[in-house]
């Protein structure tokens, strides 16, 4: 027997239920009312259950207007439904990713990367409007260091070559001498002629950024990321001593006796809870965003940004050691006068443990890259299901990265988990591997049985349990994206996604189109044509590009 497609609890709408109504006499009114209840054009069954009215949709307008709308609206299936209609459109600026320029573009950097493309991503399907900031770390103390170990150890033709590599090269090399009195008088030297403009000094540092920006770039394209800006701390050098300024003039900067500069964020003014913004000799803080320190820089750059987007929305996706320094940030911007404060959000995630490469700890996005590749071209190397495909290097590498990104958006963002390549890369279960199988699968039965759009089918030949089962799937995807699109979360999407994958696998064994008759097959490729559709959507929508052979 078919489940029913919708249900009513009798007991949530008798006056009475609270009174401790019998399990009998629920049976019964819901017995009644299912009498007295008529079928009409769209519902065609009406039962009664243990205290419930079920509910069934008549199969074939099911069929035919999941159908006709997946067809119809291809890439907007979904995001057009009326669900998003009162959703008004809006402009987001969302910074992530945000790496320290000549150190380790670690774990979290990654996870930054992936959750702010998917945040990205979905405002974006869904009409907003969306600019990606990249805020690198670009200034600093770190950067007088680097410059005297450049001098040092530096070579151009390697920092032209592989930027990334030699700079992180060079620091380590020159933090070995960090202690040394001498070194330690040549950085100073070097940052204090950075910050005076001084031009051969600003010519080697610019150096430094752009051959960097353009590594990152190159990167990021694997990815499948991009950004619409590339800003930095190096930029708000002027605008943090206006918003010092601004501090001082609204009387909220205040001194302690040591001389460090602070701001009151208690209610009652007494301290209770506080946030450093000033160390004692007068300089803002460069060791941002740890700490609870805010740098002016912050400050400044979200004055900024506001100012120059005029955004309804400011989204920062970072680790959740940050949570307070971004509590501390908001509540500072509202002191300061500024409402817009509150629609600054803080995305914040967990921590992953034990992502190692085969040559050890990961220093560079690339590494993790290479990596990801290496191990999946071994992979489709040892199963004999692998045909001869066209790139096999770029279709692993794609397959590999749903894999990473699958993993990481399977639980709530702010868990912490385990890295697992294994499990990761596993063709069966619920892995990015899987997904992107069943899309080449489905790709592949469209190439074998008719490429064209198929629009006049008969939806009479999909009534079996199997094909129900897709199509009651595929009705919910609006509310998957629904629910994405509150709290921000992918988890939602790709469970959706796993369960689609799941019973396409399914239906593909049980209603075959090969050796069918001619209108029964149509109506299945239909079927498996609308599958794809959106399995393509959703995965493009988590940072995912779909593979048409694997």
């Amino acid at each position: 027997r078919h489940v029913a497609d919708f249900q009513l609890s009798i007991a949530s709408v008798t006056e009475n239920s609270s009174s401790g109504c019998l399990a009998q006499d629920l049976h019964l009114q819901a017995q009644k009312l299912a009498e007295r209840l008529k079928c009409d054009a769209v519902v065609s069954e009406i039962s009664a259950g243990p205290g419930t009215v079920n509910f069934t949709i008549n199969r074939e307008l099911l069929a035919k207007t999941v159908l006709q709308q997946v067809l119809k609206d291809g890439s907007g299936y979904g995001v057009k439904s009326e669900l998003f209609s009162t959703v008004p459109r809006q402009k987001a600026v969302i910074e992530f990713s945000s790496p320290n320029i000549a150190k380790k573009f670690h774990i979290g950097h990654l996870r930054s990367t992936i959750v702010g493309n998917f945040i990205a991503n979905l405002k974006v399907a869904l009409g907003h409007e969306v600019i990606r900031i990249n805020y690198l770390g670009d200034w600093g103390m770190q950067f007088g260091l680097l410059g005297v170990g450049f001098q040092c150890f530096g070579n151009e033709e390697k920092l032209k070559s592989s930027p990334l590599q030699h700079l992180f090269e060079v620091y380590v090399q020159i933090n070995k001498a960090a202690e040394d009195e001498n070194t330690k008088k040549l950085a100073k030297d070097f940052f204090r002629k950075l910050e005076e403009h001084d031009e051969q000094t600003l010519s080697l540092w610019k150096q430094f950024r752009d051959f960097s920006i353009e590594e990152y770039v190159r990167i990021y394209k694997r990815l499948g990321v991009h950004f619409d800006e590339y800003s930095g701390e190096s930029f708000y050098q002027e605008k943090s001593q206006e918003v010092l300024k601004m501090l001082q003039d609204k009387g909220l900067l205040q001194k302690t006796i040591k001389g460090t500069g602070i701001v009151d964020l208690s209610e009652k003014k007494d301290l209770s809870s506080f946030s450093t913004v000033m160390r004692s000799d007068g300089t803002s803080l460069y060791i941002t965003r740890q700490f609870l320190i805010i740098s002016f820089r912050d400050l400044a750059a979200a004055i900024d940004r506001m100012n120059k987007y005029s955004c309804d929305t400011m989204i920062y996706v970072t680790d959740k050691s940050q949570s307070n320094h971004f509590q501390h940030l908001f509540q500072i911007l509202k002191l300061m006068g500024y409402d817009w404060a509150e629609r600054c959000q803080h995305v914040s995630f967990g921590l992953v443990q034990g992502m190692k490469t085969r040559r050890g700890e990961v220093i560079f996005l690339e590494d993790v890259l290479n990596e990801v590749c290496s191990r999946m071209l071994q992979n489709m190397a040892s199963t004999k299901t692998t045909k001869e495909i066209e790139n096999p290097m770029e279709t692993a590498e794609k397959v590999g990265l749903a894999a990473l990104i699958i993993q990481d958006f399977q639980g709530l963002l702010s868990s912490d988990y385990q890295f697992s390549w294994d499990r990761a890369l596993q063709s069966r279960g619920d892995t990015g591997v899987f997904l992107q199988y069943t899309h080449a699968r489905l790709h592949s039965l469209e190439q074998m049985h008719g490429k064209e759009q198929l629009t006049d089918i008969n939806v009479a030949c999909l009534q079996e349990p199997d094909a129900i089962s897709v199509l009651q799937h595929l009705l919910r995807y609006d509310e998957v994206l629904y629910r994405s699109s509150q709290d921000l979360q992918p988890k939602h999407i790709v469970s959706y996604l796993l369960t689609l994958s799941h019973l396409a696998a399914v239906a593909h064994k049980t209603l075959p189109v090969k050796d069918s008759a001619p209108e029964l097959a149509q109506a299945r490729l239909c079927l498996f044509q609308a599958v794809r559709l959106v399995l393509a959507n959703g995965m493009k929508l988590l940072g995912i590009t779909p593979v048409t052979q694997m």
